[in-house]
């Protein structure tokens, strides 16, 4: 999970950096080893053991909508993931327009979504 944090904080540093610079590749390197290494393995086990954990407990109940939303915020974690991989894409052709401030107002995403999946959790609202 915290991966997903780091990433738009590397992009928030490599928004300031010119293009083709060494510092630009050094960036380019950190953010295809995190997404590489860390966030996509750790990504696809975190959703699939999400998944089996959620059926085994709450297979055939109807009703727990508390769940449903949990699982929806976990499927736009993986979204924002995906996101994050084509913006890498993006820095990597030396083709970004966004500023510093952007990646770092998109680096709240994951906290207000992670927010949503513990307050589910605990509460269990509905």
């Amino acid at each position: 999970m915290a991966a997903i944090f780091y990433m738009p904080r590397l992009f928030v540093y490599h928004a300031g950096v010119k293009n083709g610079s060494e510092s630009d590749k050094i960036f380019q390197i950190m953010e295809a080893k995190l997404l590489k290494i860390i966030m996509n393995p750790a990504g696809i086990l975190t959703f699939l053991t999400g998944i089996a954990l959620a059926r085994m407990k709450y297979g055939g109940q109807i009703g727990n909508h508390w769940l449903t939303v949990k699982g929806f915020a976990a499927v736009l974690i993986a979204v924002f993931h995906i996101y994050l991989m084509k913006i890498r894409i993006i820095f990597l052709n030396g083709k970004n327009t966004k500023s510093h401030k952007f990646y770092r107002f998109i680096n709240e995403i994951p906290t207000i979504l992670l927010f949503i999946i513990v307050a589910m959790v605990i509460f269990k609202p509905f």
